[in-house]
């Protein structure tokens, strides 16, 4: 007899890890920015990545995003080595960088257009792609607005799109909402928590900001380097013998803000 799944069991059923990595190390003029870094993360799964300024989380983010080559350790992308397979193991990934990568005198299709492109997207299968990311996101209407044109929090919303023009399985978000306006920022911190739990994506998020961590999803908190601790919400909690997040984060932080 056949029996309907439910949706939280059926992502368990189909749940792959989209990032693993292990061992990751990093130095700058001997100065050591990452010291034997590990983890990984499910798809559909929101992991968030905190940390205080230098704690490690842009050099993280570089050497997943080959903008710096891993000397020491191993990342790999949805099965894919990413010093062996780095097409591959690319293909799967998208970015939102800190500061915006946009072309302020291309309109928002063009930038998307040219993104497609370089994913060697066809012209109808772009169109159709941009046009479902861009509604997803009240963006469709200003489809043919320049980007200078657009507030911080629209810019911020084009640059996700663009990132998910191409079905990454795993999507990079480097403080993404810095900056913006609170409505902005809630719009955006809920867009991306449905593209984890409806889409399946996993999703690694640096930030700062303690209110954009739902309870349901998990955390890295980064320090000088070392991961102090990783896992649900509940279990760093447990793990702290705190109450709130920000307990937990200046407690294992040493009360160093970010």
């Amino acid at each position: 007899m056949s029996q309907t799944l439910s949706r939280p069991l059926m992502q368990t059923l189909i749940q792959v890890r989209a990032l693993a990595i292990e061992d990751l190390s990093f130095s700058y003029s001997g100065k050591k920015a990452l010291d034997h870094v590990g983890f990984m993360i499910q798809s559909g799964e929101c992991t968030l990545l905190l940390g205080p300024n230098g704690a490690g989380k842009s050099t993280l983010f570089s050497l997943i995003t080959r903008l710096y080559d891993a000397r020491s350790g191993r990342i790999e992308l949805c099965g894919f080595d990413i010093k062996k397979q780095t097409g591959k193991a690319l293909a799967r990934l998208g970015v939102v960088f800190q500061q915006s990568t946009l072309d302020m005198d291309l309109t928002v299709m063009q930038n998307l257009g040219y993104h497609a492109a370089l994913h060697g997207m066809g012209r109808k299968l772009a169109k159709q792609r941009i046009q479902q990311e861009l509604e997803r996101l009240n963006m469709y209407g200003r489809r043919f607005e320049k980007i200078r044109q657009l507030n911080g929090g629209h810019r911020r919303r084009v640059e996700i799109s663009r990132a998910l023009l191409h079905k990454p399985s795993l999507l990079l978000l480097d403080e993404p909402t810095v900056g913006l306006d609170v409505p902005s920022r809630q719009d955006i911190v809920e867009h991306v928590h449905r593209l984890a739990k409806d889409e399946n994506i996993a999703v690694l998020w640096a930030s700062h900001l303690i209110d954009e961590i739902y309870p349901d999803d998990r955390l890295i908190i980064l320090h000088k380097g070392q991961i102090k601790a990783t896992g649900s919400v509940s279990n760093v909690l447990q793990q702290t013998g705190t109450a709130t997040v920000k307990d937990a984060f200046y407690a294992l932080t040493q009360g160093v803000q970010g």
